[in-house]
């Protein structure tokens, strides 16, 4: 699933090429698509249709665009989902969801989901700590690129988790943005263990872990994000190049570039966590 930086990409792409516009025609393609968006179809079409898509704002690995009506249109993009804007009479995509059409007859802005896992949603805005956030992210916590983001405070709470490092790293409730990808890479220039207990990190290593996440996270953004397949774009389609330079997210058999010693792929919460054996070698059980 797109973690920060690909998330990243895409809204500063609809900052680009939707804020400021407004909204004329909106067509679902697909229920499924607005499935989170309980009132149905016709409401969603109708809470857009006439609004001025305002700004296009994330928080960790969600995106979501502020309409003139103090409401946000929340996306979820899930494992497949793609926002596009493409000009008037380009042909529709085999998986196109939703089509939103504006008052200016340019670019238009597709949300195409060949998986359907994600979808859009109208929701109510909430102010937290003095930010509007969509209700449903409330809880979310601020992300190491958030120019208010609390090292300090984020560096106490992932120690008082008291689980695995990786599962720490990955709850959006105490530093969000970080997925599988990046926690991998994280926690290799970092040399801990996915598996290492948070509560036995001091307040250095934990700090060097979230300024090792924050690097990766930059560096991937810089050249457009992690791309292992056709599913993941920006707002043109084209693919992000980060793949290339990871250390270790992916990289099973292959040596590790510090040491050469073979990355190692185990099972983690259903998926998989890749690590060097060597440079981060698993903690002892007492």
């Amino acid at each position: 699933m797109p973690e920060l930086p690909e998330v990243e990409v895409v809204r500063r792409g609809l900052q680009d090429h939707v804020a400021g516009r407004v909204v004329s025609r909106v067509e679902v393609m697909h229920p499924r698509a607005i499935r989170r968006h309980l009132p149905g179809t016709v409401d969603f079409g109708g809470r857009i249709a006439g609004r001025e898509l305002v700004a296009a704002r994330r928080r960790g690995k969600y995106l979501w665009v502020d309409l003139s009506s103090g409401e946000a249109v929340l996306a979820h993009l899930g494992m497949s989902g793609q926002m596009l804007v493409q000009p008037p009479g380009t042909p529709d995509e085999k998986h196109l969801r939703v089509r939103l059409t504006f008052a200016d007859d340019g670019p238009e802005l597709r949300f195409v989901d060949q998986r359907t896992f994600g979808g859009l949603s109208v929701e109510p805005v909430v102010t937290v700590d003095g930010v509007p956030l969509p209700a449903p992210i409330a809880h979310i916590a601020r992300d190491p690129m958030d120019p208010a983001f609390d090292r300090t405070a984020a560096i106490a709470a992932l120690r008082r988790r008291r689980t695995e490092v990786k599962r720490a790293l990955l709850d959006q409730t105490l530093v969000s943005g970080i997925g599988n990808i990046y926690a991998d890479e994280a926690l290799w220039h970092a040399r801990l263990h996915w598996a290492r207990p948070t509560d036995a990190l001091t307040p250095r290593k934990t700090g060097e872990l979230l300024d090792a996440a924050t690097a990766v996270m930059n560096a991937a953004l810089d050249v457009g994000g992690t791309s292992f397949d056709a599913l993941y774009v920006n707002i043109n389609g084209q693919s992000g190049y980060f793949d290339r330079s990871l250390n270790a997210y992916g990289q099973e058999g292959l040596p590790c570039p510090r040491c050469g010693r073979a990355i190692q792929r185990e099972p983690f919460m259903n998926r998989s966590s890749f690590s060097c054996p060597r440079c981060q070698p698993r903690p002892t059980t007492s």
